[in-house]
């Protein structure tokens, strides 16, 4: 018998939770569900993210509301617009095989209208952010007096983003004889205030350690310096073949560049923050969802609310500056029983929150090595024969190409043919990989590498913000243009009207030969080493100021990366 069914949910549900790949109860579902289902009681359940929180509130829920009835019965209030929409979502796939259900999703920065007409059309269960809710509840557009189940979700979260007052408001606008569950990763004062005023002798229920970390997620660190840690991103990327991953960054301009650094060199990713339009973060999420993107590169806005399966990886660009944003990061992976890995790049700096951290999820952090180029040939080309090896041919569409195929390939033994795969394959990464440099900091603060004084040199470029020039612009250059692989270059320092940047001492050379006779947006290119410049601050600022009447243009260009170089044959790149 399904494990389900015997916690007392009906065949219907059962089976299309089945469909979404539930075998059996997690922790939280197996002790909260037949709880909930009395619907007698109020309700605390304390547990990690990623433990299966919604399904152990979301499924209880579709048992006990009446979906004769269209007038709102169950109302759950959550962070974040991606938590809204994962819950709303997650609903109907549970109710796909119940008739008559609708649940709504309420969050800002998506149309009000469209909102408030899903709810004049009838709606049993609303799923919606707590500022949105209030808005809708201050135009009278929604009629609470028969709400029998609130559910506050992330309930820590929402309080640490400064919703006190407005669910103090919206549970006001709810009828006293509701019943009320609350779930919550922690329990701080804030949330016990809540569970006091609003609830009447509550069950509570408490899965693990409050603020541990789920079990089945390893915890690597990566001692890299600042200069190499987009370089060791990548590296790591190419290492694990199989990567679906989340990249997490501390601002918007860190994952926006980032993303945009993979983009360009070809790797299959996309950014997530703040920024972005609800309809951007929409397709993006949902491409994310669709598996049509390998990379999701975010800020913490994405820390709650992403609930995609399989997740493999959760990389950490930089360390979240409130520790417990690094268990709700990495609770990403890891779901629903399967196993996943959580990498941190840091520099010595950071041993101290590596340390605190590993208090916080109660798991001892594993130093890794970033590997070596020759490694990622071979993880590369490993994969590429597993693949070799699993794919399934269709005999049927591939027979009629086949006796072709066979006599080109005659001339050929079946050693030369495996190698001419494997050539045509990876020339790419071994081009990339076979002069690599080792990325990993060594953790002496004296060392030269750390300095920057023996291994880089800093050059000087004659274009900066006001001409609308970007760091993108330059990295996009030197890749598309002098074949320099990415971790040769260092620091990149714009200025408002000239840049420096740092690349390794073998390749100036190789730079310099591949500005000659480039210009950007018609204005000649000139670069020179600049170590001089790089410690006279003074002699900067006075050249800024001699140079400061030329007319530019403001602002950051968009659009049209590449497309103002041209080459001295003057092709537009």
């Amino acid at each position: 018998m399904n494990p389900f069914l015997e916690l007392g949910i009906r065949s219907e549900i059962v089976d299309a939770i089945a469909d979404l790949g539930f075998e059996k109860p997690s922790a939280i579902q197996e002790k909260a569900v037949p709880v909930l289902l009395t619907g007698e009681d109020d309700f605390v359940g304390l547990a990690q993210t990623g433990t299966g929180k919604t399904a152990a509130f979301g499924l209880p829920l579709l048992e006990q509301i009446d979906f004769s009835q269209k007038h709102p019965q169950a109302l759950i209030l959550c962070p974040t617009r991606e938590l809204c929409l994962q819950i709303s979502n997650d609903m109907k796939h549970y109710a796909k095989n119940l008739d008559k259900v609708h649940v709504v999703a309420v969050y800002g920065g998506a149309s009000i209208s469209d909102q408030l007409r899903q709810i004049r059309r009838g709606v049993q269960i609303v799923v919606a952010t707590p500022g949105r809710m209030l808005d809708i509840i201050r135009r009278k557009a929604i009629d609470f007096s028969q709400i029998k189940y609130v559910v506050l979700d992330e309930a820590d979260e929402m309080l640490n983003m400064g919703f006190q007052e407005d669910i103090d408001q919206i549970l006001e606008s709810t009828p006293a004889e509701k019943k009320t569950w609350l779930f919550s990763a922690t329990m701080p004062k804030e949330v016990r205030k809540i569970a006091k005023k609003y609830m009447t002798d509550p069950k509570e229920l408490t899965v693990g350690v409050q603020n541990t970390g789920n079990e089945n997620i390893e915890h690597h660190y990566y001692m890299v310096t600042r200069r190499n840690k987009y370089a060791a991103l990548k590296r790591l990327v190419d290492f694990n073949p199989g990567i679906f991953g989340i990249v997490f960054c501390r601002t918007k301009i860190e994952a926006q560049e980032t993303a945009e650094g993979l983009i360009r060199e070809g790797y299959n990713a996309d950014s997530l923050h703040g920024d972005l339009s609800q309809q951007q973060r929409d397709k993006v999420m949902k491409r994310y969802r669709d598996k049509n993107l390998q990379l999701l590169v975010a800020t913490d806005v994405a820390a709650r609310g992403i609930d995609v399966n399989n997740i493999t990886h959760v990389i950490h660009y930089s360390l979240p500056d409130e520790a417990e944003y690094y268990t709700h990061r990495s609770g990403r992976t890891a779901r629903a029983g399967k196993k996943g890995i959580s990498m941190s790049l840091i520099s010595n700096r950071d041993m101290g929150k590596i340390r605190r951290l590993e208090k916080i999820v109660g798991k001892k952090f594993e130093k890794k090595e970033i590997p070596q180029g020759a490694e990622v040939c071979e993880k590369q080309l490993y994969s590429l024969f597993n693949k070799v090896h699993n794919v399934e041919v269709n005999e049927e569409q591939i027979n009629p190409y086949l006796p072709t195929i066979l006599e080109n390939l005659e001339e050929y033994s079946k050693e030369e043919i495996i190698k001419r795969i494997t050539s045509l394959e990876f020339n790419r990464f071994f081009e990339d990989y076979q002069n690599a440099p080792n990325l990993n900091e060594t953790g002496d603060r004296n060392s030269s590498d750390r300095r920057g004084k023996s291994n880089y040199t800093r050059l000087f470029l004659n274009v900066g913000r006001k001409d609308d020039f970007s760091p993108g612009d330059l990295l996009a250059f030197l890749c598309d243009n002098s074949k320099v692989p990415g971790e040769s270059i260092g620091k990149i320092d714009l200025k408002d009207i000239f840049t420096f940047f740092e690349v390794q001492n073998d390749v100036v050379d190789t730079i310099i030969d591949t500005f000659h006779g480039a210009d950007f947006e018609g204005r000649e290119l000139r670069v020179e080493v600049s170590s001089h410049r790089s410690r006279n601050k003074g002699r900067n600022n006075k050249r800024s100021d001699r140079r400061g009447n030329r007319s530019h243009n403001s602002g950051r260009r968009k659009g049209k990366r590449n497309s103002a170089f041209k080459d001295f044959s003057g092709r537009s790149f």
